[in-house]
């Protein structure tokens, strides 16, 4: 959430930073909201001060012997009239929440104007990817060889976008998961956290999912409003939710593997071949809570992190910067990291890196107390994939393939192979 005072204080310029995404703000609902608010507020205190005045004008009147029943009547009629005042005041300020619950952060400088990806600005590219002597396959196909990566039988089971993986596949996409986590924790300075796949309402309020991307979300019908997690981004940072944390503890690094449910209720059928899009996935993700002045080097160093498990895999990449039309909606900026697939013959996302600034942090009143001034302010929050794991396992399927149908193991992944060097070999 934005500062509501900045909002009120600086309402045009909040309008003007959020037309780089493209976002128009509704200036004269929200003026006229706030003027609303400020008349009944002053309407609230004033009849609070006069039934405080006749209330103590009756404990006068009482100790002169005089009849108190004139005032008594004054304040009742005060009261009542108090109450409407705050229950109109409530609904304003409802009013006003509501629209300060939809509104996005506000993107850095830094991000570029732009309708959608087309418009992202690549910063670097990493690997020049495999010329390969015959049409490559992908990965659908590649994974069809004695059922390892069957899509039918999970039609079956559930419905469309799941996967049931077998035998030599799934080995393969447990490696990348203990890999990746490997990675954060020995090398990259992350404590490994096991959370909750389940959440409340809170929860993804806090994190920015709700109340604007209900949609996008799986929710249980319980006697509480539960709901599946789109990512651990929203259980792990909402790990310090409410707290005040002493700056001597920050910052705060987490690396964590789940389970992510998506509905995917604006994709319209794209990307239903395969594992690229998928209503039920795997992802490791990182976590950073930190003080205000570092967010923007923990930017870099996460964006780094997430990169450093493609390098290990010889896996060809590139990093953008995503343009205002297409960042999300609590990220003041991302990068994207996009992994070439050869099948597809082009960059697919595999990663996204954000910083959320206190975008995050003030909606769950999540803070520290500074060193110095021992004054409470809110925290920087990060988040980013390190790596979506099934998208991972699509790459490396695609990039080490071999013209005989096999796959070969990247050498990083070995050692979790026990040191199979290929699979899905076809037998003698």
């Amino acid at each position: 959430m934005l500062d509501q005072k900045l909002v009120r204080n600086e309402l045009a310029f909040v309008a003007e930073r959020q037309q780089v995404r493209n976002v128009q703000v509704d200036e004269k609902q929200f003026t006229e909201l706030e003027a609303q608010r400020k008349l009944v507020q002053q309407r609230c205190e004033d009849l609070q001060a006069k039934r405080n005045a006749s209330s103590k004008a009756i404990g006068q009147a009482k100790a002169k012997g005089e009849d108190a029943q004139p005032i008594l009547d004054e304040v009742a009629t005060l009261g009542d009239s108090l109450k409407v005042a705050e229950a109109e005041l409530s609904e304003v300020q409802e009013k006003l929440s509501g629209l300060m619950l939809g509104l996005p952060n506000l993107v850095h400088e830094s991000v570029p104007s732009g309708k959608d990806e087309s418009d992202n600005v690549e910063v670097r590219t990493v690997g020049t990817p495999r010329q390969f002597n015959y049409e490559p396959l992908d990965h659908v196909d590649i994974g069809a060889r004695n059922g390892a990566l069957d899509f039918e039988t999970a039609s079956k089971l559930t419905g469309s976008r799941f996967a049931v993986m077998r035998g030599e596949i799934a080995q393969l996409h447990r490696a990348l998961v203990q890999f990746m986590l490997d990675t954060h924790t020995r090398e990259n300075g992350y404590t490994e956290i096991n959370v909750p796949a389940v959440v409340n309402r809170d929860s993804l309020t806090g994190t920015g999912q709700l109340p604007k991307f209900e949609e996008d979300l799986f929710k249980l019908v319980a006697d509480n409003e539960y709901f599946l997690i789109p990512t651990s981004e929203v259980p792990v940072t909402n790990t310090v939710r409410g707290d005040i944390l002493d700056a001597e503890l920050l910052p705060i690094r987490y690396t964590c593997h789940s389970m992510c449910f998506r509905s995917e209720a604006g994709s319209y059928g794209r990307d239903t071949r395969g594992l690229i899009r998928q209503h039920q996935f795997e992802k490791v993700e990182m976590v950073q809570i930190v003080q205000p002045e570092d967010s923007w080097q923990a930017l870099e160093d996460m964006t780094s992190h997430a990169e450093s498990i493609l390098k290990k895999l010889e896996l060809p990449f590139r990093t953008v910067i995503l343009c205002g039309g297409d960042i999300g909606f609590s990220a003041a900026k991302t990068y994207d990291i996009e992994v070439w697939l050869p099948a597809q013959n082009t960059y697919r996302e595999i990663s996204s890196c954000s910083n959320c600034t206190d975008f995050q942090a003030r909606r769950m009143q999540a803070r520290y107390r500074h060193p110095e001034t021992r004054k409470t302010e809110l925290v920087h929050t990060l988040n980013g994939s390190g790596l979506a794991v099934g998208r991972t396992l699509v790459a490396v399927l695609e990039n080490y393939q071999q013209e005989d149908g096999s796959v070969s193991v990247p050498d990083a992944l070995q050692p979790y192979m026990h040191g199979l060097k290929a699979i899905l070999e076809p037998k003698t």
